[in-house]
């Protein structure tokens, strides 16, 4: 990128110096064709004979090489500010599709990853249940672990289809009225089930909205997923749940190490994660933030990060009652 960005700069500065070295030549080409002109005049017109002739003659040279020198200005200045436009738009689509392209490389890698983990986890479990005699108290331990996984490959492949349909514009969304709270209350007791941690929650009864309701239920279950992953196993991860004069607002509360200042809007966007691959130890794939920001856009409500007390993050997701 280094060496992109300098040689960028170093053909941009080359095309500025020919532009303004050719509006140089021209300006002193326009100089000599106003002094030729001067002398044709002077050949023709006597100035002591007719003065009157001779000046208005040369007023009128005179105007024609100011308005040249004029145009010659305009045009060169014109075609340089375009160079500049098309610098710059040239430069920001190619830096934003090199990010974009260590993004979906960050992304394969942490995906591959993602899908190879419960897959051989789940593998594992299984061929101990075929090799071995084991106890019944066993078995149903390797049995939820089992499904502990399959649960996790399932809302990878949701997000990756959801991302898919979303960018393609192929996603119908669903419009039904249910109950939101009920919805917070399955998918707290599914991840109490599927974590050994302690969950807390502060869940107002009864608060029903319009919206996809497959949509939303995703929306809670990444805001969970991610809280989770950086909160260490015995410190509790909170989900609230209540009205406010316009809307409803969902609070998932972690206590992980938190998100410096210059990161809380980036984190939305497609396939980020903070750090890279080889240095970041958290699992993920960069989608289920970016997600989330655009269901609540699909709901026309949103979504904020902001710091929790005394460490860790509390994502808040507001949606419109209407």
């Amino acid at each position: 990128m280094r060496f992109f960005t300098s040689v960028y700069i170093i053909l941009l500065a080359y095309i500025i110096a020919a532009i303004v070295f050719w509006e140089m030549s021209l300006q002193k080409l326009s100089s000599r064709i106003y002094d030729q002109e001067v002398l044709t005049l002077k050949s023709r017109v006597d100035s002591a004979y007719d003065p009157y002739t001779y000046y208005r003659q040369i007023n009128s040279l005179q105007h024609k090489h100011i308005m040249r020198r004029t145009q010659y200005v305009q045009e060169g200045g014109a075609f340089l500010v375009v160079i500049l436009i098309g610098a710059v738009v040239v430069y920001t689509s190619l830096n934003r599709r090199m990010r974009l392209s260590r993004q979906q490389n960050n992304f394969m890698l942490s995906v591959t990853h993602e899908l190879k983990s419960p897959i051989a986890a789940m593998k594992l479990n299984m061929q101990t249940l075929e090799r071995r005699q084991l106890s019944e108290d066993q078995r149903k331990q390797l049995l939820d672990r089992c499904i502990k996984e399959s649960n996790r490959l399932n809302d990878l492949c949701n997000n990756m289809l959801l991302a898919s349909q979303l960018e393609g514009r192929q996603y119908k969304q669903a419009r039904e009225t249910f109950n939101l709270s009920e919805m917070a209350e399955d998918c707290i007791n599914d991840y109490a089930a599927r974590y050994s941690r302690r969950f807390e929650e502060e869940i107002t009864a009864g608060c029903k909205i319009t919206g996809d309701k497959v949509m939303l239920q995703m929306a809670i279950n990444n805001l969970l997923e991610n809280a989770v992953k950086y909160t260490p196993d015995d410190l509790p991860v909170t989900l609230c749940l209540f009205k406010n004069t316009d809307g409803i607002v969902i609070q998932v509360q972690d206590q992980g190490p938190g998100i410096p200042d210059s990161e809380k809007k980036k984190i939305f966007n497609k396939f980020y994660r903070i750090g890279n691959e080889d240095s970041r130890k958290s699992k993920g794939t960069g989608l289920g933030l970016y997600l989330t920001s655009k269901i609540a856009l699909q709901h026309k409500g949103r979504i904020t990060v902001k710091d929790n007390a005394p460490s860790g993050c509390i994502f808040e997701l507001w949606l419109p009652l209407s």
